[in-house]
C-alpha cells in the first residue's frame, strides 16, 4: 500500500508542476518590467537648467564641450542635467534618440539626447527621471535642432555625433524613483514657431487636428522608408490654417497599419528640422499610434465618414475591356458615371523610375495606364508590384490618347485629360490587403501585338537591339529615348527609356545596349499606331544569347577616355581660335558638379551673335595593331545655329587649315530648344585610321545671324 501512495504523490507532484509551469501563462503578451530599483543611480552635483545647456551653442559657431569630470571619485562638481523621458523608441519610430523635459507636467524645456543605441525604452522607460551627465558632452545641432551628443572631431562646426552605446550608461543615469507619467503640453500648431523651440523635445498634445486628403488610406511608412505626412488644423480658404509634418519610420512597428482617418486628439514628441537655408519644419514623431484618438468626423475638410472602406456588394464590378469600350469611337474624354468598381492586378510601377506617375494594371481582359500626379507610388501599398488594387470607378475619366486608352481625371478647370490628383487618390483606391502574386507576362511575337494587349505585360522572345543601336548607350540625355528592338525575321518594335530612370543616363555614361539577343519583358503601350515598349527593370531586356545571324557582339575596350569632369583642358586637348572673340572653355553649369566642353558664339543677349570659327582638337590615340575603332561622346545643343562638325586626321601639322580632315558621319544632338537633353553619337567608325594615330576634332562655327551654344561630354576612343 505504500508504494502506491508513493507513486500517487510522486504523479500529484508532477501535475502540481506542470500545472505551475503551463497555467501562470495565458498568452504571448508581457507587461513592461519593472525597472524600479533596479540599475539606477540617484546623481548628487550641479545642476544645469535646460535653457543654461542650449545657450552653449552657437549658430555657425565651434560645437562647445563640457568640460571634463576632473575629479571622478567626487560627484559634487559633477555637471547634470535633470529631466523626464518624454519619449519612447518601442515602437521603432523614433531611432537612437532619446527625448527629455524638465517636469512631467507643464515643462518649461525639452531637449534632444542623441545616442548610438536603441530599444532605449528598456532602461530608460517614458516617464523615467534620469541624470544627464554633461561632463565630455558637446552641445550642437542637426537640422538647427539643439541637441546633446559628442563632438565630431576637431573640423567640425556646430554638430555632434551620437553618443556611442557603451558611453549611454556612463553619461545618463536613470532615478531609482518610480516612474512617473508624462502629461502632454497642450499645444496648437498655430503655435510653432520660434517662440516656442524651448519646448522641442517634449510630449505634446494637439486637438482637433487631421491628416490631410493626401494621408487617407494610406498605411503610416512604406516598409523600410521613412516618409513625412501632413497634419492641419483650422480651415480657410479652401486649406488649413495651419500645417506640420509627422514623420513616421518604415521600420516601425506600426508602420504598415491604416493611417487614422477623422480628426482628433495627437500626442506625439515635437521637434523641427531645417535643412541649410530651407524654411523650418515643424515635425511631430508618434511614440505608439494608441496615442492618437483621431475618429471624429465630420472632418475639419467637411468630409462626413471614413472614406477607405470599400464594400464591393455596393458596386457593380467591371473588367479592364469595359472600361476601355467606354473610350472606344471617340477621342474625347468619357466620364464614369455609375457605382462601378475595377479589382485589378500591378503589372509595372514607377519604382525605378522609367515610367512616371502612372501605373499599369491588368485583369483577365487586357491592361489599361492609370495617371496619378504622385510620385513613387511603389512605396503605397495600394500599387506594390503584384497587388490586386480595389478602384472605384465613380467620377474618373477615360480617354483614347494618341490611340491607347487611360484612366485619370481633368485639371485646369476641367478642360484637359490628366492625372489624378494626390489629394483625391483616397475617393478611388483601396488595399485588397491581400500578398502580391507573381506578375505573368502574356507571350506575343512582335507580328502577334495587336491592340487588345496595350496596357498588358507582355514577353517577346528572341530579341535584340538593330545593328544602328549597338554601340549606343540606352537613352540620350535625361529625355526619353527610342531605341529599335528586331527579331530574326526582321519585324521591329520601339523600346522607350528615360533617361530619368535608374538605369538611364542619370548615371554617368549611361549603358551602353548589349549586343546579344534574348527576350524582353515591358509594358505595351501604343502612339499613334506606333507600339511601344517600357521596361521596368534592366534585367528585362538582358540580352546574352549570339545575335540572330550567330555573332557573338563584344563592345570595343575603352582606349582613351576624356569626361571634362575636372574642369579646363589638360595637355590632351588643343583649342584653335581661327575667328572671333569667343572661345572653347568648360564649364558645370546646370549640375554644378561634373563639367563639360562647351562653346557659344553668342556675346550676350539676342543680337548679339557674332561669327566664329572655333576648333577643340585631342591628343593622338595609337590605333596600332587595332581591327576595329570607334570614338563616341554626347552633345548638346540650344539655340539656333550650325551644326558641330567632328573630323578625325593622322596627319596634325599643327595648323587647321593645312591638315586633312575626314568628316565624320556622327550623330549630335537636334533639339536646339532646350538644354539638358544629351544625345550620344554611337560608336562612329573609325576604320580608315586602323594602325595610325588617330586625332578627333571639333569644329565651331557661328555667323551674326545665328549663334548656337554646343557643349561636349563623355569622349571615348575605343578599338580592339
Amino acid at each position: 500500500m505504500k508504494k502506491y501512495n508513493s507513486i500517487l504523490r510522486y504523479i500529484f507532484v508532477a501535475a502540481a508542476s506542470l500545472f505551475v509551469v503551463t497555467g501562470c501563462v495565458h498568452d504571448d503578451k508581457y507587461d513592461q518590467p519593472n525597472l524600479d530599483g533596479y540599475d539606477c543611480a540617484d546623481k548628487k552635483g550641479i545642476v544645469v537648467p535646460f535653457a543654461e545647456v542650449k545657450s552653449k551653442y552657437i549658430p555657425n559657431g565651434d560645437t562647445y564641450v563640457f568640460p571634463e569630470d576632473k575629479t571622478p571619485n567626487d560627484e559634487s562638481d559633477d555637471l547634470y542635467m535633470v529631466g523626464y523621458v518624454s519619449s519612447s523608441d518601442e515602437t521603432g519610430n523614433i531611432y537612437k534618440t532619446i527625448y527629455i523635459q524638465d517636469a512631467l507636467e507643464n515643462p518649461t524645456h525639452g531637449f534632444t539626447i542623441s545616442v548610438d543605441a536603441v530599444s532605449t525604452y528598456t532602461k530608460y522607460p517614458q516617464g523615467s527621471k534620469v541624470y544627464v551627465k554633461l561632463n565630455g558632452l558637446a552641445v550642437g545641432n542637426y537640422g538647427t535642432l539643439v541637441q546633446l551628443g559628442v563632438k565630431l572631431g576637431s573640423e567640425s562646426k556646430g554638430s555632434v555625433s551620437r553618443i556611442p552605446e557603451k558611453l549611454v550608461g556612463k553619461y545618463i543615469f536613470r532615478s531609482c524613483g518610480p516612474k512617473g507619467k508624462i502629461i502632454p503640453k497642450v499645444m496648437k500648431l498655430a503655435d510653432m514657431s520660434d517662440l516656442t523651440d524651448q519646448y522641442l523635445g517634449c510630449l505634446i498634445e494637439v486637438n482637433d487636428v487631421e491628416f490631410d486628403a493626401r494621408a487617407l488610406c494610406t498605411t503610416y511608412a512604406p516598409n523600410g522608408v521613412t516618409v513625412d505626412k501632413t497634419i492641419g488644423e483650422g480651415w480657410a480658404g479652401g486649406k488649413y490654417a495651419k500645417t506640420a509634418v509627422v514623420r513616421n519610420s518604415g521600420f516601425a512597428s506600426f508602420a504598415n497599419q491604416l493611417m487614422p482617418s477623422g480628426k482628433g486628439q495627437f500626442v506625439g514628441i515635437f521637434s523641427k528640422f531645417k535643412p541649410g537655408t530651407s524654411a523650418t519644419t515643424y515635425q511631430l514623431y508618434i511614440n505608439r499610434t494608441e496615442d492618437l484618438t483621431m475618429k471624429t468626423f465630420p472632418r475639419i475638410d467637411l468630409i462626413t465618414e471614413s472614406p477607405c472602406d470599400f464594400n464591393p456588394s455596393k458596386l457593380t464590378p467591371k473588367t479592364v475591356a469595359d472600361i476601355k469600350q467606354l473610350a472606344a469611337g471617340t477621342t474625347d474624354w468619357v466620364q464614369i458615371t455609375g457605382d462601378y468598381s475595377l479589382t485589378a492586378q500591378v503589372v509595372a510601377n514607377d519604382e525605378t523610375g522609367n515610367i512616371y506617375k502612372y501605373v499599369y494594371v491588368e485583369d483577365a481582359t487586357g491592361g489599361i495606364r492609370i495617371n496619378m500626379n504622385k510620385t513613387n507610388l511603389y512605396l503605397d501599398s495600394r500599387f506594390r508590384l503584384g497587388k490586386d488594387v480595389n478602384i472605384k470607378l465613380n467620377n474618373l475619366y477615360v480617354r483614347n490618347v494618341n490611340g491607347e486608352i487611360q484612366i485619370g481625371a481633368l485639371f485646369s478647370n476641367n478642360t484637359k485629360f490628366g492625372q489624378i490628383e494626390e489629394a483625391e487618390m483616397y475617393k478611388y483606391f483601396f488595399d485588397s490587403n491581400t500578398a502580391p502574386r507573381a506578375v505573368v507576362p502574356t507571350e506575343r511575337t512582335i507580328s502577334q501585338l495587336s491592340m487588345a494587349d496595350v496596357g498588358r505585360w507582355i514577353k517577346i522572345k528572341d530579341v535584340q537591339f538593330i545593328n544602328g543601336d549597338l554601340g549606343r548607350t540606352l537613352t540620350d540625355g535625361t529625355n526619353v529615348t527610342s531605341r529599335t528592338l528586331e527579331d530574326c525575321s526582321g519585324n521591329t518594335v520601339i523600346l522607350k527609356t528615360s533617361g530619368q530612370a535608374k538605369f538611364g543616363n542619370t548615371t554617368p555614361g549611361g549603358y551602353e545596349v548589349k549586343g546579344g539577343k534574348g527576350d524582353v519583358y515591358a509594358a505595351l503601350s501604343v502612339e499613334n499606331g506606333v507600339y511601344q515598349l517600357w521596361i521596368t527593370r534592366l534585367a528585362h531586356i538582358d540580352f546574352d544569347a549570339p545575335r540572330c545571324d550567330g555573332s557573338i557582339y563584344t563592345p570595343l575596350p575603352v582606349i582613351y577616355s576624356y569626361p571634362f569632369a575636372a574642369g579646363g583642358f589638360s595637355d590632351d586637348w588643343v583649342a584653335v581660335n581661327k575667328l572671333g572673340p569667343q572661345f572653347w572653355q568648360t564649364s558645370n553649369q546646370g549640375n554644378g558638379i561634373n563639367y563639360y566642353a562647351t562653346m557659344n558664339g553668342n556675346a550676350g543677349g539676342a543680337g548679339n551673335n557674332v561669327a566664329n570659327e572655333d576648333w577643340l582638337i585631342s591628343k593622338a590615340v595609337s590605333l596600332a595593331g587595332k581591327t576595329k575603332a570607334a570614338v563616341s561622346f554626347t552633345t548638346d545643343v540650344r539655340y539656333a545655329g550650325n551644326a558641330l562638325q567632328v573630323y578625325a586626321t593622322d596627319n596634325y601639322t599643327g595648323d587647321v587649315a593645312t591638315t586633312n580632315w575626314t568628316l565624320l558621319p556622327a550623330t549630335l544632338d537636334t533639339n536646339s530648344n532646350a538644354f539638358g537633353d544629351w544625345v550620344g553619337s554611337g560608336n562612329v567608325d573609325l576604320s580608315a585610321f586602323l594602325g595610325k594615330n588617330v586625332r578627333i576634332a571639333f569644329k565651331y562655327t557661328s555667323t551674326t545671324s545665328a549663334a548656337a551654344t554646343w557643349q561636349l561630354d563623355d569622349f571615348k576612343i575605343k578599338g580592339q
